[in-house]
């Protein structure tokens, strides 16, 4: 894990913006220019679709070695894009907020996938959501590592603790799936952050970690 272990132990006692301090310093990420892991990529999408209004995600990581392909999947349930806006997300100079150029995370994301012999696409209905898909050549020498996936979900199941999430990891058909609501639902419906809610989350991240972070001494 990237983050503090205070972060880890008392998840709901630190502001989102400190988490995303913690996994700043830690990664070398200095500024939303500089994504040098995949799940770096993820959580800026992630977060895109939070502040649309989003309270379910459903995060996929497709990984598929004999047909040299890497897949990683983002939807929300939030405000959604009518078409003519989704065609332009990906245009780091467009944005309907005055507060916020939604857009750059997503031609980051883009330019890395093309670098890579793949493409990305969003697919949005206003009112419905959006769903962000960047295919990846996986043995390409330019493909950024994963990276701390399992710190992102950290990141987002501390920082918004009310949002359902879903994480599927599938490597060559073997699946790895955090779900905060069956977790929820363990322990009577209690919130993430409760604390034995929250030890039972880390001890289902910590056996698997080679699921959630895919070792990369395979790329």
């Amino acid at each position: 894990m990237i983050l503090p272990a205070v972060f880890l132990l008392q998840p709901a006692s630190h502001s989102l913006a400190e988490l995303r301090r913690a996994i700043n310093n830690r990664t070398g990420r200095k500024d939303r220019h500089t994504l040098k892991e995949l799940a770096l990529h993820i959580l800026d999408v992630a977060e895109n679709g939070i502040s649309a209004g989003a309270d379910r995600l459903k995060i996929i990581v497709d990984e598929n070695r004999a047909a040299n392909r890497l897949v990683l999947t983002i939807e929300d349930n939030g405000h959604g894009m009518p078409a003519d806006i989704a065609f332009r997300a990906a245009d780091p100079f467009f944005t309907t907020r005055t507060t916020r150029r939604v857009g750059l995370g997503l031609s980051l994301l883009e330019n890395a996938a093309r670098r890579c012999n793949g493409e990305m696409t969003i697919s949005s209905e206003t009112g419905r959501g959006s769903r962000v898909t960047a295919t990846f050549a996986h043995d390409h020498i330019d493909r950024a590592p994963l990276g701390d996936m399992a710190a992102t979900l950290i990141a987002l199941i501390a920082g918004y603790p009310d949002v359902a999430l879903t994480f599927n990891h599938n490597i060559d058909g073997h699946e790895f799936i955090v779900d905060t609501m069956a977790i929820k639902k363990r322990f009577g419906n209690r919130p993430i952050t409760d604390p034995e809610v929250w030890t039972y989350f880390m001890a289902l991240l910590e056996p698997d970690k080679g699921n959630v972070n895919h070792g990369e001494n395979d790329h």
